[in-house]
């Protein structure tokens, strides 16, 4: 049986003496406003613990410096605490006067702690459900925040905590997203302007002459960005199958960065990334894991052994082709320091609006992947039955080669199918142009279904010229299949 939980009033600072119950009561502050001031503690008087690790919280000079503002504010509004000796007794005075001292709090209290967790006082660690947390995070939760946190659009912050400038320090709005992906993830989170900034970021803690180890089926931008730091010296480059399981974990032995990729894009090949991260590699190398198509719900990178979850926020995270943003989540302060350093120093921070979009995004995630994924396996299902689809690729298959994999590794098998029709690559391109409820795009990981054929952008040479990557979302799957019957049909 759990313990229960209780109330304890935060300690006051030093030289500062916490107003008891009677003061409280006669400043007329109710037991919600108390309670929303208050910690959450254990019936056994441990101090609480924090999200990631379980250790205890730390007491440092900003936590004592919001400690001595509320008890300054509050002692403020109790009679004998040095107010003027005209102010109405017990009274908090006029409403006007009270709105304008509110606002002042909240404009001290917003510029908090740039490692400090926006909800603290929220027992998150609690809760176990990755559909709650998605809802849960990323709040302020003391009285008079708003409920969703607004966008802030600030370079600057007035100079006294230690939030000075936001491309260094970070802003409210990037920490609600990192501590939602964070929580998801287990660890902590670094959010990036794009998801090539945050590759890039990842790619930048390598010293000069590295050796750089990715799939052979990849996201075209990831290829991009070892293949130019391959041409430029920067590091030598090594490509493998993604379901060579014996070769990554001898290229494990010497890499300095293996960066995997599972599912891969487009071809949807699972790599067995528990047994790649469990091969011995250097003590300075890293592991990261591309999460993007299986996300932080089917999947758990940092859980498995890798040292680095990355994603592109763009895609799942957002849900609505709307942003551009990158995530990328470890486990050691150290290297989350140096990707912070590296987001500082190129100028790669996520923009105000579009962290609020992601954010607003990911509440509705778990929501958006249930449907999608039920309309992909359908979809799947009735491709692979349809005369004039060669081949599907879908990790949810029971034909697909690495299907075994991903039913012991994930939790769900995506939204994306790729599949091959039959012909060359002028009847799959008729297919896109068909399409009514579908869309002919690119990108993925929407509400909204689309479909292109990737063997038609640079760099995906490698691709079987027809293959079409559809991205279902979480329209009728009826009206998904006949809109992808009709544009199959054979005129």
């Amino acid at each position: 049986m759990s313990k229960p939980l209780r109330w304890a009033l935060p300690q006051a600072p030093p030289g500062l003496s916490a107003p008891g119950p009677g003061a409280c009561a006669s400043a007329g502050l109710g037991v919600d406003e108390l309670r929303d001031a208050q910690f959450i503690e254990q019936a056994d008087s441990r101090q609480p613990r924090c999200h990631f690790n379980g250790q205890r919280r730390r007491s440092g000079p900003l936590e004592e410096l919001r400690a001595a503002q509320f008890f300054h504010q509050r002692s403020r509004a109790c009679p004998g605490s040095g107010r003027g000796a005209n102010s109405p007794r017990g009274a908090r005075g006029s409403a006007p006067a009270r709105r304008l001292a509110e606002d002042r709090r909240l404009e001290t209290d917003i510029v908090r702690d740039k490692d400090a967790s926006m909800s603290t006082d929220l027992p998150l660690a609690k809760i176990s459900s990755a559909e709650s947390l998605l809802v849960a995070a990323g709040r302020d939760r003391r009285p008079g925040a708003p409920l969703n946190q607004p966008p802030v659009p600030a370079s600057n912050f007035i100079l006294g905590t230690e939030r000075a400038y936001s491309r260094d320090d970070g802003t409210p709005t990037w920490e609600a997203l990192e501590e939602i992906v964070g929580l998801l993830e287990g660890g902590h989170t670094v959010a990036f302007s794009s998801g090539m900034a945050g590759a890039a970021a990842v790619f930048d803690q390598l010293r000069v002459g590295a050796q750089v180890v990715i799939p052979d089926d990849c996201y075209q931008g990831v290829v991009g960005l070892a293949e130019r730091g391959n041409q430029k010296g920067f590091w030598s480059l090594r490509r493998l199958a993604v379901d060579d399981t014996d070769g990554w974990v001898r290229a494990c032995a010497d890499a300095d960065l293996i960066w995997l990729e599972s599912p891969s894009n487009p071809l949807l090949t699972v790599a067995d990334v528990r047994t790649i991260c469990s091969a011995a590699r250097k003590p300075s190398a890293l592991l990261a894991v591309d999460n993007t198509f299986a996300t932080s719900l089917n999947q758990q990178p940092l859980e498995l052994g890798a040292d680095i979850s990355f994603q592109s926020a763009t895609k799942f995270i957002g849900g609505h082709s709307d942003l551009l943003a990158g995530v990328v989540t470890v486990r050691r302060d150290d290297l989350r320091a140096a990707l912070r350093r590296s987001r500082e120093l190129n100028g790669a921070t996520p923009g105000a609006l579009e962290s609020y979009l992601a954010v607003r995004g990911a509440r509705t995630m778990a929501l958006r992947l249930e449907r999608a994924q039920a309309n992909a396996m359908i979809l799947a299902e009735r491709l692979h039955a349809h005369p004039r689809v060669a081949v599907v690729r879908y990790p949810g298959l029971r034909s697909h080669p690495t299907h075994s994999i991903a039913r012991e590794q994930l939790k769900g098998f995506g939204t994306i199918i790729s599949f091959d029709v039959r012909g060359e690559a002028r009847a799959a391109d008729e297919v896109c142009s068909r399409v009514r409820l579908i869309h002919h795009a690119t990108s993925l990981g929407a509400v909204e279904s689309t479909m292109e054929r990737r063997a038609g952008i640079p760099g995906q040479e490698h691709l079987p010229p027809s293959l079409l990557r559809l991205s279902v979302g979480i329209e009728n799957v009826e009206e998904l299949w006949a809109d992808l019957a009709a544009a199959l049909r054979d005129e």
